[in-house]
């Protein structure tokens, strides 16, 4: 395992990279604490951030290039910008149920499915993860 590929990619790519493996992280974090309290909170918030700039970010990132500079996972990355602020606005307007689900949908999506996505012979983090 080395971080050298990742590293010397174009910007938007380690970025994104480290972005969504603490959004990950975070995420899993998440998941297993209580629910509601202050620590929720103030980790989901920050999670939040973090998962804007994923898809955000991915919006620079242009190796699978399917229609004109975008592929499928460019699909995502817009799902993702359209359903956290709904998500976010679920929890405070005490909608739980649909926050819960929303949440659920993106980290499965946006972080897990897209992830093992990466992890493809020829992608940077295939490279990252076990070598040239």
């Amino acid at each position: 395992m080395s971080l050298a590929p990742l590293l010397t990619a174009a910007p938007a790519i380690p970025l994104h990279a480290f972005a969504a493996m603490a959004a990950f992280v975070l995420g899993l974090v998440q998941f297993a604490a209580p629910k509601g309290a202050l620590p929720h909170r103030t980790i989901g918030w920050i999670w939040v951030v973090l998962m804007a700039v994923v898809a955000a970010s991915s919006f620079w990132i242009h190796q699978s290039r399917l229609i004109g500079p975008f592929s499928p996972i460019h699909v995502l990355s817009i799902f993702t910008l359209v359903v956290l602020p709904l998500a976010v606005w679920r929890a405070h307007a005490h909608r739980v149920a649909d926050h819960r689900l929303m949440m659920i949908f993106i980290f499965a999506g946006a972080l897990v499915v897209a992830g093992l996505f990466t992890l493809l012979p020829g992608r940077i983090m295939h490279r990252v993860v076990f070598g040239a």
